[in-house]
This record gives C-alpha cells, structure tokens and sequence, in this order.
C-alpha cells in the first residue's frame, strides 16, 4: 500500500517524538521567590520556576511543582504564567506538607517518596531536579537523591541575569553521576592508594595476592561497621593490620572512640567475664569496686579481640548477645549496659573445624566472618622480604636514632638465605623484626656486614631446627586405624610423624612442601610440591584437611 507523501511526514514526527523522549523537572515551589507580586511588572522580575521553563535551548515537556496546600492559589498563578511562555509544558501538581522544612529526616522522605512513587524511565526520558527553590535542607536532599540514583537525573540550578535578561535568567546542569569526572575520579583513586598505603605501613608490598586483600579490605574498613576476622598464622600482622584499619577510620572520622586491644588466650575462668563484660560491685569474692570491662571501653570505637578461639562457650554467648543487640548484662547486674561498637577477631585457628569439635560457637562464627581475611605468613610472600627488609631498617633507625643500612655484599647474602626454601620464617614478621634488630644492633659503624649476616643466619636456622626436632612429632594414632599403625615400618612411623607436624605449622600445603622438599626441589625443572606432598599422603590415605583434626600431642 502506498501512502500520499503527506501522511509519510506525520509517520516521521510522530516516531520521532516517541523516540526522543521527553524532558521531565521537578521543583519545588519557592514561596518568595515565585511571587508574583503586582500584575503589571511580573515580567520584568526573575521568577525560579517561570525562567526554568522560558529557556530556548531547554524546553520543558513536563515539570513537576511540588508545594503545600497553603500555597496553591500562588502554584495557580505560577502555573498560568508557565502555561503563557511555555504552552507545550505540562505542569502536575504535588501538594505535600511540610511540618518542618528544616528537619533533614522529615524533607528527606517526603522528596524520596514523590521519586518512589513516580515511574522513571530514564534509558528514555531526560530528568531535572530544580534546586533553586526550597531550603538549604531541600536542596542537600537533592543532592543525596541524585547521587544516590534514587532520582535518576541531574541537577538545575537557575539564577537572575543582568540587563534585558533578567526575566530569563541563566542555568547551569549538574550532573553527579562521578565516574564520567575523570578528575574527581582521579582523586577518588589517589584517596584509596593513600587508605591502602596506610594499611600496608607505608610498605611497598610486592605481593599480588596480598595487595589485593588489602585493597578489599581498604573499601571494607571506610564503607562497613561490620565486624572483620583475620586469620593466619601467629606473627602474620593482624595485630597491626587491626590497628590501621582503626587509625584509618579514626583519620576518616568514621569512629569517636578508642581502640582496645584484648588477647583472649590471656583471659581465663571468672576474670574473663569480668575483663570483657565488667562487674559490678560485689559481683563475686574481691570485687570491692565496680569495673567498666573492655566492650563498654570500645563504645563507639574498635575491639579487636585477638585469638577469639580462646574464648570460653560462655563468652562467646555474651559477645554474640552484645554484637547482636549492643548491649549486655555486666557480670552480677540485673540492668544492661549498652556499647556500639566494631569488631575486629584475629585467629591462628581453624574456626570451622572448632565450630565441628563443639569448641566454638557455630552461630558466632556466622556473625564475625562476614569479612573474613587470610593473612599469609612470610614464607608465603617471600617477594615482599626485602621492602620490609627496608621497613624494619627505618624503623630501627626512628627508634635509636642510628641510621644503619647493609654493605651490597652482605644484602645481597641475606636475601639469598632469607628467599630460600631453607627459611621456614616459623615466626612470620617476628622473626624478621628480631633478626634485623639483632644485626643492626651489632653493626659496626652503621654499615651490617658480611659477618654480621652470617652469624644472624646460623641463629635463625638453629632456632629453626630445635624446635622442629622437639615439636614435630604426632600421635599417628590420631590419623591412622590400628591395621594401618601394624603395618609400618619403624622409620614410616618417624617419618609420617615428622611431615604431619611440619604440615601443622605451615598454612598452606605449598608452603609445607617447599620445607620438606627444599634440597631436590632445586634440582627439577618443574616444581609441584603441593602435588608432592599430596601424593605423599595419599599413601596413608591421608589429605591435607585430616591433619588438623587434632591439636598437637607430643609422643
């Protein structure tokens, strides 16, 4: 069918205006500012809402005028004007009242009631919030509304003009939607990298596992009053990871309060109950005054409980009480006491595999590991030695006032035992701060030399290997079934002992197998000591999660 070139015209604009959408504002009446006044000079006086519709370059399809019941004869007047300069503008009313424009609350969920309950369709239309009218506190809602996408739009901000133009006026479109500001998002970068540096202690980590932990944890630590659980082996950081997400939110004023410090393997019987809740006055024998305890010292602050898994079943049902509700019953009260305040858990443990030996209670491990982090000892994270080879340098020297700093031949013999499958590093950053200390101390000059280096590195294998010698020894009875136990060899039995108490003390089977296979590693092209390992056990019919169903016992 043909149709007259006529009716092909209509088609085109009808399409085209269903296609291009509409521009759709919201505004809110502005009492004096759109008054109308007398009847002969209105034209010559700037109005807010009347310039918002007379822009040639910004026409208006639909504006939304929100006001009160009071003051609709002058939204009427408004209205006809609007009609007048602007004729294809529809004008909607909202009549919302306002007990008390100044109350942030109360502004807030009117305005996020009118954007709730209007149908956006803003992949079609084109949005404006008008915030010239109103008060200061209209206006922030404006800005909160926006940014948070709640009103999918930009912002208008109108003003007079001088001259003939004063009538018209000028405009000016905000637009926060952040990511398309590559300056703001630089900034916004450059603020993260500073939070992770905080972290990290100004340590320029060079694992990129570790990197992206502390990212994570960056974001987590300024957006989230969540409690967070570090994990990993003892002298992995997490009592000075726990103090700089503090600081960090202290810098950000994110928290008023302190940050308390408590190890838990320290609390032990009736004193932990007292030392974590308080007590009150004649709570029990010798308690002559009433006690705080460290919840309430937290309030509005950071409680870092380090070694949570050696919390009695009792304490773990108060603190979850206390996470849950933020408050508690002190020890001998019949009144709560209220704290509100973040936890930070640090463990060694595995806390699942307590939660299943009824050691830990199921229900608080779900309430603490919403954010839960992996701290790998430094064994682990062996491309990160040297910085904090470095860190702990500086450190000495702030600390006595004495620069000293290694001679490139002693450095360079250092790192080489220091990155070796010999070092097992079995006290993580504690053996290192100690070693450096120790070699600082010594160094003649302020320069550590050779010697120096060697004498540190037959310290630590000693240190290393006597321990292993007493410690690395298990109850196979633990692991194997009495059949299995009569059919090895007496020197099965050493051996197996041997490699289940090295796997006890290292966090991950790769880095057990760099320690048990140190010397014919070097010599393969490929290196797989998980898998070597792996095998291993699977001889025994063992695997890699049967090895900590047991404390350790020695033999």
């Amino acid at each position: 069918m043909k149709y007259p070139v006529g009716y092909i015209y209509i088609f085109i604009e009808i399409y085209a205006s269903l296609m291009s959408g509409k521009r759709i504002a919201f505004s809110i009446l502005g009492t004096v500012k759109d008054f109308v006044g007398r009847k002969k000079d209105r034209w010559q006086r700037w109005r807010p809402n009347v310039a918002l519709c007379y822009q040639d370059d910004l026409p208006i399809d639909e504006l939304h005028l929100i006001h009160e019941s009071r003051s609709s004869r002058l939204a009427d007047k408004v209205i006809l004007d609007i009609n007048e300069i602007s004729p294809q503008t529809k004008v909607v009313h909202h009549v919302t009242e306002f007990e008390n424009p100044w109350d942030l609350e109360e502004v807030y969920a009117k305005l996020f009631d009118i954007c709730d309950q209007h149908p956006f369709q803003p992949e079609k239309n084109e949005y404006l919030f008008h915030i010239t009218t109103g008060t200061h506190i209209a206006q922030i809602v404006c800005f909160l509304l926006a940014e948070s996408r709640i009103f999918p739009g930009k912002l208008i901000q109108t003003s007079p003009a001088k001259g003939d133009n004063k009538a018209l006026g000028t405009y000016q479109v905000i637009d926060l939607n952040l990511s398309k500001y590559d300056k703001v998002a630089a900034r916004f970068k450059q603020k993260q990298l500073q939070g992770t540096e905080f972290l990290k202690g100004g340590i320029a980590t060079r694992n990129k596992a570790f990197n992206h932990m502390i990212d994570q944890i960056e974001r987590v630590a300024i957006r989230s009053k969540a409690s967070i659980l570090l994990t990993g082996p003892t002298g992995a950081g997490k009592s000075q990871l726990a103090q700089r997400i503090f600081d960090l939110k202290h810098l950000r004023k994110q928290v008023e309060g302190s940050f308390v410090a408590v190890n838990c393997a320290t609390l032990r019987g009736d004193n932990a109950m007292s030392a974590l809740f308080g007590h009150v006055k004649g709570a029990f024998t010798g308690a002559q005054n009433k006690r705080e305890g460290f919840l309430v010292s937290a309030d509005c602050g950071v409680l870092f409980l380090d070694e949570i898994g050696e919390l009695g079943l009792d304490e773990q049902a108060m603190l979850l009480h206390a996470l849950e509700n933020k408050s508690f019953y002190p020890v001998g009260a019949d009144k709560e006491v209220c704290s509100d305040f973040q936890l930070i858990a640090g463990t060694n443990r595995d806390l699942q595999q307590q939660v299943s030996e009824g050691k830990f209670r199921e229900d608080l491990l779900a309430r603490i590991n919403l954010w839960t982090y992996q701290l790998p000892g430094l064994a682990d994270r062996r491309e990160d030695i040297e910085p904090n080879i470095e860190f702990e340098l500086r450190l000495f020297e702030a600390k006595e006032n004495l620069r000293v700093e290694f001679n490139a031949e002693a450095k360079k013999a250092f790192l080489k035992f220091a990155m070796s499958p010999q070092s097992s590093w079995q006290g993580n950053f504690r053996d290192l701060n100690a070693a450096i200390l120790r070699m600082s101390t010594l160094a003649e000059g302020g320069r550590i030399g050779v010697e120096d280096v060697s004498q540190e590195v037959s310290r630590l294998t000693q240190s290393w290997r006597n321990p292993e010698e007493k410690l690395n020894r298990v109850k196979l009875e633990n692991y194997l079934n009495a059949e299995q136990l009569e059919n090895l060899d007496r020197f099965e039995v050493e051996q197996l002992s041997y490699v289940i108490g090295v796997c006890q003390k290292h966090s991950s089977m790769a880095a057990a197998g760099r320690y048990l296979f140190n010397k014919s590693r070097e010599s393969k092209s490929m290196v797989n000591d998980s898998s070597r390992l792996q095998k291993y056990l699977a001889r025994y019919g063992l695997k890699w999660s049967d090895l900590n169903r047991f404390t350790w016992r020695s033999t």
